[in-house]
């Protein structure tokens, strides 16, 4: 079994070496993530509350009230697509991209950290938020605590990126994790909840976006 795992990493390496873009080009996808979402939100026909609504919202498969908020989603199925591939791009850029940095032991917690956030995202895309509330809630707290804990890490293994990209990914992760704690306990300086969600989930994003498309053309300015 063990030797077995050594030979996939071995053609994983092998891969990775010889398709060096793939992993950044999979991060730079979850910007469908903020596509996706004023696209969802524009078929309800009610008229979606960016300030009181959540982002799971969008996902919801019902329409009527949910939890105190009115919820109807037209597109609901294309906002759960998009978490899943989300999810995704998260859990397979990060074991692509690795690869880059095998010889840190803080860059492997780092990205198998932003892995399982990527694996709770998933969950919240098969789990809407009005069908197995648990499983629906783990995903979300992976996605958005896990996920951004990741970045803390990040920052202090990534030493072969310049020193204002690990400050940009420590101040991200620092304000995520703080606004996920203020989210919990329902503090949101007059932004409502759904506001105050978007600034837990957006960041990490964002981050996922500019630091696959820094690894982009790292590599073509190396060729």
């Amino acid at each position: 079994m063990l030797n077995c795992m050594k030979r996939m990493h071995r053609r994983l390496i092998i891969f990775t070496d010889k398709f060096p873009l793939l992993g950044p080009s999979i991060y730079m996808l979850c910007v469908q993530y903020l596509i996706v979402q004023p696209i969802v939100a524009s078929a309800w026909p009610l008229g979606y509350s960016w300030r009181n609504n959540y982002i799971s919202d969008l996902g919801n498969t019902v329409c009527g009230s949910y939890a105190h908020r009115l919820v109807c989603s037209p597109e609901y199925a294309l906002m759960n697509r998009s978490f899943i591939m989300l999810g995704l791009t998260m859990a397979v850029g990060s074991l692509l991209i690795y690869q880059e940095f095998r010889k840190s032991r803080l860059s492997l917690l780092g990205f198998s950290l932003m892995a399982a956030g990527g694996v709770g995202t998933i969950l919240v895309g098969a789990f809407p938020e009005n069908t197995i509330a648990a499983l629906h809630g783990l995903g979300a707290v992976f996605g958005l605590l896990v996920g951004n804990l990741s970045l803390i890490v990040l920052s202090l293994a990534l030493t072969k990126v310049p020193r204002s990209l690990r400050i940009y990914t420590l101040l991200t992760g620092l304000f995520t994790v703080v606004s996920f704690i203020l989210f919990t306990q329902q503090i949101t300086f007059g932004l409502g909840q759904g506001g105050m969600e978007r600034l837990v989930s957006y960041p990490q994003t964002l981050w996922l976006t500019l630091f696959g498309l820094y690894m982009t053309r790292t590599h073509l300015r190396a060729r």
